[in-house]
C-alpha cells in the first residue's frame, strides 16, 4: 500500500522520532552526541527551523521542531541524517545504513499538546530507567528549560513563555510540570498519532489540517467498514 504524504506544514510544531536501523545504537561516544547537535543546529539555520525540545537516546532521537517553509522538516532531517551517517561511517570505519528508512512524525496542536509532548520527550530517559530525574540526563533540552544549562539556539515556544512573566518564574513553573507523571492517555495519544503520522490535537485542529493537505489527519477507526457503508 502506498504511503500517505507527510503532514509537513510550515510553522506548526512537529514531533519527530528517528530510530537506528533494527533499533541498533546510533551514538557510540560522547563526541557523537555533540556532532549530531552541531549538524542539527546548522540544518535548522539552513531550513528556517526552530527546535523546542529534544532528547538523544542511545538508539533513537526525539525532536520537537517547526520550519517556516513547506517541506522544511523533511529537508532538515535529510540534511542532518546524511551528514551524521557519513561522520559515523568515517569515524568507526563502518558502511551502510544507520537509521531506519523513514522517520516518524506528528503535527502537534500547540494549545493542547505542545508542553505535554515536550515533557514526553524529556522524560524519555526516565521511562527507559536510565536516570531517576530528567535533569540527570545530559543529552536533552530539559536542563536548558529549567535554567541548569544554556543552549542559545534552543527556541522557547509561546506556550512555554506563557507559563510565567519572568525567565526565572518560567523555569520554576516548567520544572513543576514534572512533579506529576504524564497521564497514560496522553502517552498513548502521543505514541498513537506519531506511529500513524497523524495530527495530535483537537478535532477542529485535525479538520483544519485535513482541509489544508487533502488527506486524513485523524487515526483511522479499526476494523472493516460495515456493508451498509460500502461504496458510499
Amino acid at each position: 500500500m502506498a504511503r500517505l504524504p507527510r503532514l509537513n506544514l510550515p510553522n506548526i510544531p512537529q514531533h519527530i522520532v528517528q530510530r537506528g536501523n533494527n533499533r541498533q545504537a546510533i551514538f557510540f561516544h560522547e563526541d557523537d552526541y555533540n556532532v549530531y547537535l552541531e549538524y542539527l543546529r546548522e540544518a535548522l539555520l539552513k531550513h528556517g527551523g526552530s527546535l523546542y525540545a529534544f532528547v538523544l537516546m542511545t538508539n533513537h532521537v526525539h525532536l520537537m521542531v517547526s520550519c517556516k517553509t513547506p517541506g522544511g522538516i523533511s529537508g532538515l532531517m535529510q540534511s542532518v541524517g546524511r551528514r551524521y551517517v557519513r561522520y559515523i561511517n568515517a569515524t568507526y570505519q563502518r558502511s551502510g545504513t544507520l537509521f531506519e528508512g523513514r522517520f516518524k512524525s506528528s503535527l502537534v496542536d500547540s494549545e493542547l499538546y505542545l508542553l505535554t509532548c515536550m515533557r514526553y520527550i524529556e522524560l524519555n530517559p526516565v521511562r527507559a530507567g536510565m536516570v531517576a530525574d530528567p535533569g540527570q540526563y545530559p543529552w536533552s533540552s530539559f536542563r536548558t528549560h529549567v535554567g541548569e544549562s544554556v543552549m542559545i539556539w534552543l527556541s522557547e515556544p509561546e506556550e512555554y513563555r506563557r507559563l510565567a512573566a519572568t525567565s526565572e518564574a518560567r523555569r520554576l513553573a516548567y520544572r513543576d510540570l514534572f512533579s506529576q507523571p504524564l497521564a497514560t492517555r496522553d502517552i498513548e495519544a502521543i505514541r498513537g498519532h506519531l506511529n500513524k503520522d497523524c495530527a495530535l490535537g483537537s478535532s477542529q485542529f485535525q479538520d483544519e489540517i485535513e482541509a489544508m493537505v487533502g488527506r486524513r489527519a485523524k487515526i483511522a477507526p479499526l476494523g472493516r467498514p460495515r456493508k451498509t457503508d460500502l461504496g458510499e
